[in-house]
């Protein structure tokens, strides 16, 4: 009996000694420990994963969608071209994620056919995160890429627009013989092409834009009687004579005198200290801003007539595509170059100071006022010089050619060479805040043309040099994108 009393007592002890041997707790806590930190790691991973792929996702289709609004803006409006464009950009931009899984993400045009929305998602899985049953938790399979609290994303787009406020082109044409055949149907082709992109940029927009068309060759042909008699003056005599470079009246019977009238539409150089002044013709301006024609000749009935054709006069500044186009469309080649003429008249067609010519509709906006931030003030104002050659030809005071065809030694011209007044003028609409472009068509890298046109534009980013017609197209569809903005939207 002591025996087994003394047994029992034996494996009580063993008892109290099982129950206060805590070191099988400790294991199941560290075991347990070790899983939640397994699968926190894990998560971790997962959820980086999903970060990484969600990025790449997400940049993709910004880019996607903006890249098919530019197709959309280029190829005016064709939206098979634009969701093909978003759709190779995406599946481009996509070939670095990590793999993925049920990508759903199409891109559609937008109902007012002004950009591209996305639509759908993709999911990545979570080899991590699926195992949390071990922890009583449902587990995560899959996470989506687009958003969190969303199994169907739908909005992200982009749209098309005009930068800034208001804006105001003007299109300098070189229309000379030069541009005949070939060369005049590529650049109808390239203008009518800046024409689509920049007034599908502005349709439906808060802020218009206008553009105008400057043809130029010999002479600048002006649109109305109204807007010539307001160029030359109203004051003007209607014939003049010239013999050894006196000015006779034409009431005046001179033996061997040249006739020179101004009865047509064509108008030439400014003379006197307006000569690159942006002041428009008025009161007391007449005599020292007037403009004449070109065209001189012998005998009574003789009338001055323009060398640019009728059906290219000057457009002022309008925002109805089907003009602009027709208008470019009808051009026709005539003449010599005289490329300060263009010039002027792209600076003026842009000047509220020559509104006086132009109908209410057709008539420039005043400048941006000086540190003006309010969009409803903003102006941008740009001019587009475009030419195929060097300027050859200037004026002297009468409106009479002198030193035809010279381009650096023209000693009777009233303004000195067509090239130098370029120039001047260039520098003047500059200061005035316009925004320069210019492209050469065919002119060489270091032609007269070439320097000239670089020196005019605002900066090198804005001298084109394009050597055929698929160039010249390129170079003005690249400024129509410079001028316009394809912007993301929701």
């Amino acid at each position: 009996m002591k025996r087994c009393l003394g047994r029992m007592a034996q494996a009580f002890a063993c008892l109290r000694r099982f129950r206060a041997d805590e070191s099988g707790n400790v294991a199941i806590i560290v075991g347990v420990t070790i899983v939640v930190l397994m699968l926190s790691v894990g998560a971790a991973v997962d959820v980086g994963r999903w970060l990484h792929a969600r990025d790449r996702t997400m940049s993709a289709i910004d880019a996607a969608v903006l890249a098919g609004g530019r197709t959309l803006q280029l190829t005016h409006g064709d939206q098979t071209a634009a969701v093909l464009a978003a759709t190779k950009y995406y599946d481009e931009n996509v070939k670095s994620r990590l793999p993925i899984i049920d990508d759903t993400v199409k891109f559609t045009v937008a109902g007012d056919g002004m950009g591209l929305s996305a639509s759908g998602n993709a999911y990545i899985l979570t080899p991590f995160l699926s195992n949390t049953a071990l922890l009583g938790l449902p587990p995560i399979n899959k996470l989506p890429l687009i958003s969190l609290a969303e199994t169907q994303f739908d909005g992200m787009g982009s749209q098309i627009g005009m930068k800034g406020g208001e804006t105001e082109i003007s299109v300098m044409l070189d229309i000379t013989l030069s541009m005949s055949g070939q060369k005049l149907k590529d650049l109808k082709t390239a203008a009518q092409k800046l024409v689509d992109v920049v007034t599908t940029a502005n349709k439906g927009g808060k802020y218009e834009t206008k553009i105008a068309l400057v043809p130029f060759s010999e002479d600048v042909r002006l649109p109305t009687a109204t807007a010539v008699n307001t160029a030359r003056g109203s004051n003007l005599t209607s014939c003049k004579q010239l013999k050894n470079g006196v000015v006779y009246s034409c009431n005046t019977n001179v033996s061997g005198a040249t006739k020179y009238y101004l009865s047509d539409y064509c108008v030439v150089e400014r003379i006197g200290n307006y000569k690159y002044a942006e002041d428009g013709p008025g009161n007391g301006r007449y005599v020292q801003g007037h403009y004449v024609t070109a065209t001189t000749g012998s005998g009574n009935n003789m009338k001055g007539k323009c060398t640019v054709p009728a059906n290219s006069a000057i457009q002022p500044l309008t925002s109805d595509t089907t003009l602009l186009k027709n208008k470019i469309n009808s051009l026709s080649v005539s003449g010599s170059t005289a490329g300060h003429l263009g010039t002027a008249w792209a600076w003026y067609t842009l000047s509220p100071e020559w509104n006086d010519l132009w109908s209410a509709d057709n008539r420039a906006k005043p400048y941006t006022p000086a540190g003006s931030k309010n969009d409803e003030d903003q102006v941008k104002k740009v001019a587009i010089l475009m030419t195929d050659g060097d300027y050859n030809t200037q004026y002297d005071a009468n409106g009479i050619s002198a030193n035809a065809m010279q381009t650096s030694n023209c000693p009777q011209a009233a303004n000195g060479c067509s090239t130098v007044q370029a120039l001047a003028l260039c520098q003047a609409m500059k200061d005035k805040g316009i925004e320069v472009y210019t492209v050469g068509f065919d002119v060489g890298k270091t032609s007269l043309a070439a320097q000239t046109l670089k020196a005019c534009a605002t900066d090198d980013t804005k001298y084109y040099n394009a050597d055929d017609g698929e160039a010249l197209n390129d170079a003005f569809a690249d400024i129509a994108v410079k001028l316009t903005t394809v912007y993301l939207s929701k």
